[in-house]
């Protein structure tokens, strides 16, 4: 029996269904429908569909692994890219927007663990290439890409201080994190690699 192979229009469909959160935010923009502070508003949507971007990249190990699925692994750098690519929208709509540019110290820890975050992330996204790949050698891309599990966990904590109060929906994220985690430790131990 022949394994079935992913559909040819899977990169694409994901590719342009990556685009549908952007396109309905600016949507709603310019429609006046983010409420009475649609900045905010829109920076805490781009902070969330950021996130759930960088947990969906995770996943696809986890899912190879318990299912045997291979076509998740082709999905787990754009995946990936467009976690970074929206973590960028959320951080320069808090610059650009929220600050306008006024960049001055904050007492705000969330602030300072979601930045932390981010720049954890472009390294990641600099080194994602093949070519990346081919300059820095596997053993060093592969200890460099380890950070893939380090910035969602401080942007799981970003998120959590950001909401303060209902702490529902951010507690969700940890516990998925968590299961990815368990699995990459499994998989480097079979592998005789110390993380």
């Amino acid at each position: 029996m022949q394994r079935a192979r992913p559909l040819p229009r899977l990169k694409p469909g994901v590719f342009v269904g990556s685009l549908v959160p952007l396109v309905a935010i600016l949507w709603r923009a310019a429609d006046g429908e983010l409420g009475a502070n649609p900045i905010a508003q829109a920076l805490n949507q781009l902070g969330l569909v950021a996130l759930v971007f960088l947990v969906a990249a995770l996943a696809c190990t986890p899912l190879k692994s318990a299912f045997g699925w291979t076509w998740p692994i082709r999905l787990r750098r754009m995946l990936g890219l467009f976690g970074f690519f929206y973590a960028v929208l959320h951080v320069g709509t808090y610059a650009g927007l929220d600050q306008a540019l006024d960049w001055h110290l904050t007492k705000r820890r969330f602030i300072y663990v979601g930045f932390t975050a981010f720049v954890l992330l472009m390294p990641l996204a600099a080194t994602s290439t093949s070519g990346a790949l081919k300059r820095l050698g596997y053993a060093r891309w592969k200890r460099l890409h380890r950070l893939t599990y380090v910035a969602p966990i401080l942007a799981v904590i970003h998120f959590t201080w950001r909401v303060k109060k209902d702490v529902r929906e951010p507690v969700a994220y940890p516990v998925v994190l968590a299961a990815q985690l368990r699995e990459a430790l499994s998989v480097w131990r079979g592998a005789g690699v110390s993380p």
